[in-house]
């Protein structure tokens, strides 16, 4: 009788993460961004997964204001993905505002690695 079959360590792809940073109060991608997400989307269409998209803020201004704030980060990356051959129905967008820090810090503090959108790109 044999076990149950396992697949070979090494041999289960990882999801790959990436970090997209912003400018303070900004939601628009620069050169760097953009350097960023044409490998995320080269590693998208390679990989065949799900995309998860997650715009994050500091915790500088109000609640309210930052969840919008990641709400626009959060569509600036996928407007950029689908720009560049990703299906729409691959991509899964959330915005958590300021609630997920990279970098905990107190109320009012201007962090910029929690100015902020994750993308992880599941494999198929």
């Amino acid at each position: 009788a044999s076990g149950p079959v396992t697949a070979p360590t090494g041999l289960i792809p990882e999801p790959a993460k990436f970090y997209v940073f912003f400018r303070f109060d900004k939601a628009e991608l620069d050169p760097n961004a953009e350097a960023i997400l044409a490998e995320a989307l080269a590693a998208a269409k390679k990989m065949g997964g799900a995309v998860t998209i997650a715009g994050n803020t500091d915790r500088a201004g109000p609640d309210a204001y930052n969840q919008s704030l990641s709400e626009r980060r959060a569509q600036a990356v996928s407007t950029y993905l689908i720009a560049g051959g990703l299906a729409a129905d691959k991509i899964r967008s959330d915005a958590n505002g300021e609630t997920v820090p990279f970098t905990p810090t107190a109320d009012g503090v201007k962090e910029p690695r929690n100015r902020r959108v994750e993308v992880v790109v599941e494999p198929l």
